[in-house]
């Protein structure tokens, strides 16, 4: 398999799609680092899982929003296993507001998390990849990021500004061998859909053409195809995985 024994980072990754991203990395042979916020029993329950398949995996509580921490952390990954060959930048929160309502606090929390982070996990691996000539980057974006969804201003600003870095990052790139994309799930049904009320979502169904929420192993394969010798073709693109909920 061309990605077997390869090294992987995912930030964000002790439930939703960042669980599933780290197991299907497992699944094809890939070591694998991840960091989680607070969840450490998740965490912890992730790790023995993926081990259970046959892989290095460690998990360790970073702030992705603290750059030196970050940096310290992938430097430690690095050491560790030798090399890092992938970096899926998944952490990422919500804080639906109206703008009228939102506080500076609220407004910064979210792109200090989706957006800094992205930027303080690439920049720690960045030359790594430029130095070995190879490298990818998915950064998992959203739909809210190329559309707009009301009460979303400072999420969907942190994901448009993603999509920009994505593409720029990709040319910058390209030349050494790296290749950089993105994926833009819609509704996925994880913890942060549970919150909304059973309307809300019968509301968002109505919203999706394909009449069903998505789940966290669709946006998996989509990084296992970009990922695999099928792709090797594509950067700077951003892949939407929602339904048909942005066509346009």
């Amino acid at each position: 398999m061309i990605l077997k024994n390869q090294v992987a980072i995912v930030t964000g990754a002790s439930r939703g799609i960042g669980r599933a991203i780290v197991l299907k990395l497992a699944s094809l042979g890939v070591h694998v680092a991840f960091n989680y916020a607070k969840n450490k029993d998740a965490a912890g329950s992730l790790e023995k899982e993926v081990k259970k398949m046959g892989v290095q995996c460690q998990g360790a509580c970073v702030d992705i929003k603290d750059f030196n921490e970050v940096k310290k952390w992938i430097d430690g990954v690095k050491d560790h296993f030798g090399q890092i060959d992938i970096l899926i930048n998944n952490a990422g929160i919500i804080n639906d507001k109206a703008l009228m309502l939102m506080s500076p606090e609220d407004w910064q929390q979210v792109i200090d998390t989706n957006l800094n982070g992205m930027f303080n996990a690439a920049r720690a691996c960045i030359i790594t990849f430029l130095k070995q000539k190879s490298g990818q980057i998915i950064n998992i974006s959203s739909v809210s990021g190329l559309i707009g969804l009301p009460r979303q201003t400072n999420y969907a600003a942190s994901k448009g500004a993603m999509n920009a870095f994505t593409k720029s990052l990709a040319k910058e790139t390209a030349g050494y061998g790296i290749r950089v994309n993105a994926i833009a799930p819609g509704f996925i049904e994880t913890d942060m859909l549970s919150e909304f009320k059973e309307e809300q979502k019968k509301q968002i169904l109505d919203m999706v053409p394909l009449g069903r929420l998505g789940t966290p192993e669709d946006v998996a394969g989509c990084v296992e195809f970009l990922l695999s010798k099928h792709a090797q073709y594509i950067t700077g693109q951003i892949i939407q995985i929602d339904g048909g909920l942005a066509i346009r």
